[in-house]
C-alpha cells in the first residue's frame, strides 16, 4: 500500500528535490501504517448481532426486597430457554451483554462487564457472575446520567454489533442531573437505540409512577431510535416474565425488525420535566 501511495503522491507532486521526495516517501509510509493499524483495530472487534446494556434502576424508592426480586428476574430471564434460543437465531448467533445498576447522578456501577453470550453455557456464566455481586443503592433517580453513562460503555468494548441498545428500567421519572430529553437526544445522536422498562409497582416519591403515567413518560421522554419500544411491568411477580419478553424482542430485532410491542400513544404528551419539578419543590 505504501508504494501505491508514494507513486500517487509523486504523480501529484513531481518534485525533483531529493529531500522532498524522501519526505513524501516517509509520509506515505506513515499513511500506510495508519491504515494498517485501523484495519487491525477494526478486525479485533468481534461481530455480534447486538451490543446490549442492561441499565437497572436501584434508587432508594425500591427497597431491598424489591431489588432482590428485580435482580433475580434478570437472572431467570437471561437463562430462559426462549431467550437462549432467540440469541442463537440471530444472524451471527451471539450478542454482547453488560449489566449496570444506576440511581442518582453519582451512582452508575458496572456489575458485570461486557461478556459474549453465544449459548446456554455463556448465559449461565453471565448470570452466575451477576448473582454473586452485592446489590448497590442510591438516592434519587437520574435516568439522564444513567443513559449517558451507559452510552459510553460501547466505546472500545471489543465488539461490533449490528445494533447498540440500552435497555433502561425505572420506577419513576428523572429527578436529578440533566433533563432526560437532553440526554436521550445525545445518546440517539450516537446511533444508539433506547428501550424502556417502566416498573409500575408502587408510587415513587414524586407521586408520578402511577398507572399509566410512567409508561407514557418513558414513551415520550426516554426511549428512541429505530424499533424502540416500552414494556411495562405492574408487579414484582411479573418482572421475570416481562424481562424475558423484552429481551426476546430486543434480540429478535436484528433478524425480525418488523416485530414491535404495540402501545397506543397518549392523547397528551407527558411532561418530561415533571420529576425535577416535583423533586425541587
Amino acid at each position: 500500500m505504501s508504494t501505491e501511495v508514494t507513486n500517487f503522491a509523486m504523480q501529484i507532486f513531481p518534485i525533483s528535490n531529493l529531500a522532498s521526495r524522501n519526505l513524501i516517501k516517509t509520509l506515505a509510509l506513515f499513511v500506510g501504517w495508519l491504515c494498517l493499524q485501523t484495519g487491525i483495530l477494526h478486525a479485533s472487534e468481534l461481530e455480534v448481532d447486538i451490543e446490549l446494556v442492561l441499565a437497572v434502576d436501584v434508587s432508594s424508592s425500591m427497597d431491598v426486597e424489591e431489588q432482590l426480586i428485580q435482580r433475580s428476574g434478570y437472572v431467570a430471564a437471561l437463562t430462559d430457554p426462549s431467550v437462549v434460543k432467540a440469541i442463537g437465531s440471530g444472524l451471527l448467533g451471539r450478542i454482547a451483554l453488560t449489566y449496570v445498576e444506576w440511581a442518582d447522578d453519582n451512582l452508575q456501577t458496572v456489575i458485570v462487564p461486557w461478556r459474549l453470550i453465544d449459548g446456554e453455557v455463556s448465559a449461565r456464566s453471565f448470570v452466575s457472575e451477576l448473582d454473586s455481586k452485592p446489590l448497590t443503592s442510591g438516592n434519587g433517580t437520574s435516568i439522564s446520567n444513567g443513559l449517558l453513562f451507559a452510552s459510553g460503555l460501547f466505546n472500545g468494548n471489543g465488539f461490533d454489533g449490528t445494533n447498540q441498545v440500552i435497555d433502561i428500567s425505572g420506577d419513576g421519572p428523572n429527578t436529578l442531573g440533566p433533563y432526560v430529553t437532553v440526554a436521550r437526544d445525545a445518546v440517539l445522536a450516537e446511533g444508539i437505540i433506547i428501550n424502556g422498562l417502566p416498573l409500575l409497582i408502587q408510587p415513587s416519591p414524586t407521586g408520578y409512577a402511577t398507572r399509566p403515567n410512567l409508561a407514557d413518560y418513558y414513551l415520550d421522554c426516554v426511549i428512541g431510535g429505530p424499533g424502540s419500544f416500552v414494556v411495562q411491568t405492574n408487579s414484582m411477580e411479573e418482572i421475570a416474565t416481562t424481562i424475558r419478553r423484552k429481551l426476546i424482542q430486543e434480540i429478535a430485532f436484528v433478524s425480525s425488525p418488523i416485530m414491535k410491542v404495540a402501545f397506543s400513544q397518549p392523547t397528551e404528551k407527558a411532561d418530561c420535566t415533571i420529576g425535577q419539578k416535583d423533586f425541587h419543590e
